[in-house]
């Protein structure tokens, strides 16, 4: 996507933005469906992972379910010029938010949010920033297109309550900013990234490379972890984000199965809402030596 395109993307979003929601998520939906026909590789992927995971489904069952998928995929991709240009003002009243949503700002200790990649991701992102006064931290994946980059940049700190660091950067910049400014950590950690700084653990019975960053990093800071669920809600309902209660028993001495225990927690909630899961990321990508590939 050369910059001309990523601009007019950009100002289509800005004025979808304008209508109501029931009729963004109309469009949305409808995008999803062509984005269903047309976007056959990652098609594929998404119903290759519901076969890895849901084995017990029936084949009818599992294109059903990536075809609703895909339906909540188109909504998420549009809505995101609602997340990066309505009012604040709008956005409360179409965010919706339960539990302790201000415990970073209460709790003694830095707080890491461990916010799976559901559908709501960046509502969840908003709603930090909405709803509690802390400082926001997180890692993003930075985008080939400068002027697409620049424009999630904006859009994710919008309200100037935190920053977001490139991948590329590595965990120090966060580090610094989790010691020195007090940012909570807005954590992505259900990805595959490969081998490096990962443990193979299940995720519904299959092997995957699980980075052990979310252990090792609230050992070492001494965090609080918070998980974090964002749901999309039917037509022009908004968002449901739940701040659940924080984890006692997390890190313990043993990364790996504090991972292995993430996965089973982020396993249980998938299993809660599987459609807006994001099933078109190659999730077990990564294979243990020896292993052949599974797409």
């Amino acid at each position: 996507m050369n910059q001309l395109p990523a601009r007019a993307l950009l100002a289509l979003l800005w004025l979808l933005h304008w209508l109501p929601l029931g009729l963004q998520a109309f469009i949305g939906r409808q995008f999803g469906r062509l984005l269903h026909a047309l976007a056959k590789p990652r098609r594929r992927i998404a119903r290759r992972n519901l076969a890895l995971c849901f084995p017990e489904k029936t084949e009818a069952e599992r294109h059903a379910l990536v075809r609703e998928h895909f339906q909540w995929l188109g909504r998420s991709l549009l809505e995101r010029g609602l997340l990066w240009y309505a009012s604040p003002e709008r956005l409360r009243r179409l965010i919706h938010v339960e539990g302790d949503v201000r415990l970073a700002e209460t709790s003694e200790r830095p707080v890491m949010w461990l916010v799976p990649h559901f559908m709501g991701l960046d509502v969840a992102g908003s709603a930090t920033q909405l709803y509690q006064k802390q400082l926001v931290g997180s890692i993003y994946q930075a985008q080939s297109n400068p002027v697409f980059d620049a424009a999630m940049r904006r859009g994710r700190v919008r309200f100037g309550q935190g920053d977001i660091f490139s991948r590329k950067e590595g965990l120090l910049p966060l580090m610094r900013a989790i010691r020195q400014r007090g940012f909570a950590f807005f954590n992505l950690p259900d990805m595959d990234f490969g081998r490096r700084e990962a443990a193979f653990v299940p995720f519904f019975g299959v092997p995957a490379a699980t980075l052990l960053a979310p252990s090792k990093l609230a050992r070492a800071l001494k965090m609080e972890v918070q998980p974090v669920v964002a749901e999309m809600l039917p037509g022009g309902q908004g968002y449901r984000v739940h701040f659940l209660p924080p984890w006692t028993d997390f890190p313990t001495d043993d990364p790996v199965a504090d991972v292995a225990r993430m996965n089973r927690w982020i396993e249980a909630e998938v299993r809660r809402n599987p459609a807006q899961y994001l099933w078109v990321h190659k999730r077990f990508k990564t294979r243990p030596e020896g292993e052949q590939g599974l797409y």
